[in-house]
C-alpha cells in the first residue's frame, strides 16, 4: 500500500466520526455565533443583522453578571470538594475492609439516580419545618430556617447536592487507577520505613495525576451545565441567588423566547469553557505525569 493510499484510507476511517462531530458540534457552534449577531424575529419583522448590539446589551445586563458570578462560585465550591471526596472514598474502598462491595455500591448509587429524582429527594430534605435537615437541627434546639429560600444558603445547598451526586462518579475512575498500581510500590515503601501519608503524597497521588486531570476536565464541564437541579429546587431564586449561566440561557431562550440573546449568552459560556480548557490542557497537562 502506498503512502497516499494509507493517508486516504485513514481519512476514510475517520470520516463518519468527523461528519458527526461537524454536524452536531462545529455547525451548531458556528450557527450560534452567527445568530448572536442578529436580532430575534418578531411578528411581521424578520431577523436583522445588528452587529455587536447583543453583546453590548449583555455587558449591561446585571442578571448575566449575577449568573456568571454564581456559576464561578458554584464551580469553585463543587469541583475541589467533589474531587477530594472521590479520592478519599476510592482510597477507603480500595483497602481490605469488611463489606467493601456494599460500600462501593453505596457510594456509586447517587450517580445512577436520575437528576430530577435527586433534586426532589433533596428538596424534601431542605423543606422548612418538616424536612429531614430541619428535624436534625431542631433536635439540637436550633431555629427553623428556609434553606432554599434564603440568599445566604440557597447556592450552598445546590453545591451540597452536586457534591453528593458527583463524588461517587469520580470515585470510580480513582478506584480503577488505584487498582492498576503495582502492590510492589507499597511493599518497597514499607521496607524503606515510609509512612502511609508519605507514600500517598510522594507516590500514590503523583501516579493519580492523569486520572485527576481527566476528572477535573469533566468536573469543570459539569459545573457549567447544571439545569435540572435549579429547575426543580429553586428556579434561579431567591432574587437570582442560584441563577446559573446555563439556566439563564434556558430562561432567555425558551421562557422569554429571545433566541438571539440566548445565542449571545451561549457564546460567552463557550468562551468561559474554552478559557478553562486552555488553562487545563496548556498548563496542567504537562504536569500530570509522574517522573
Amino acid at each position: 500500500m502506498t503512502r497516499t493510499s494509507q493517508w486516504l484510507y485513514g481519512w476514510l476511517m475517520l470520516l463518519p466520526a468527523a461528519a458527526l462531530l461537524a454536524l452536531f458540534t462545529h455547525y451548531p457552534a458556528a450557527a450560534t455565533l452567527w445568530q448572536s449577531f442578529h436580532s430575534t424575529p418578531k411578528a411581521g419583522r424578520g431577523s436583522a443583522f445588528v452587529g455587536v448590539d447583543n453583546y453590548r446589551a449583555l455587558a449591561d445586563d446585571p442578571i448575566f453578571w449575577q449568573s456568571l458570578s454564581n456559576n464561578l462560585w458554584y464551580a469553585g465550591g463543587t469541583i475541589p470538594l467533589s474531587i477530594a471526596l472521590a479520592l478519599l472514598m476510592a482510597a477507603w474502598v480500595n483497602g481490605k475492609i469488611a463489606g467493601r462491595g456494599l460500600l462501593r455500591l453505596a457510594y456509586f448509587t447517587p450517580t445512577i439516580l436520575p437528576m430530577i429524582a435527586v433534586a426532589n429527594i433533596w428538596l424534601f430534605f431542605y423543606t422548612p419545618e418538616y424536612g429531614l435537615l430541619e428535624k436534625i437541627t431542631s433536635a439540637f434546639g436550633l431555629p427553623t430556617h428556609n434553606w432554599l429560600g434564603s440568599k445566604n444558603t440557597a447556592l450552598a445547598c445546590l453545591m451540597v447536592v452536586t457534591v453528593w451526586k458527583e463524588a461517587g462518579f469520580f470515585m470510580i475512575f480513582y478506584l480503577a487507577a488505584l487498582q492498576q498500581m503495582s502492590p510492589q510500590l507499597a511493599d518497597a515503601a514499607a521496607i524503606e520505613g515510609a509512612s502511609r501519608w508519605y507514600f500517598f503524597r510522594r507516590v500514590t497521588f503523583p501516579l493519580l495525576m492523569p486520572t485527576t486531570f481527566f476528572v477535573l476536565v469533566n468536573a469543570v464541564i459539569n459545573a457549567f451545565r447544571l439545569v435540572d437541579h435549579v429547575v426543580v429546587m429553586t428556579r434561579g431564586g431567591p432574587d437570582n441567588a442560584t441563577e446559573l449561566l446555563l439556566y439563564y440561557i434556558y430562561e432567555i431562550g425558551f421562557r422569554f423566547w429571545d433566541p438571539a440573546y440566548a445565542a449571545t449568552l451561549t457564546m460567552v459560556l463557550l468562551a468561559v469553557l474554552g478559557l478553562a480548557a486552555l488553562g487545563q490542557f496548556g498548563f496542567l497537562e504537562r504536569r500530570v505525569h509522574y517522573r
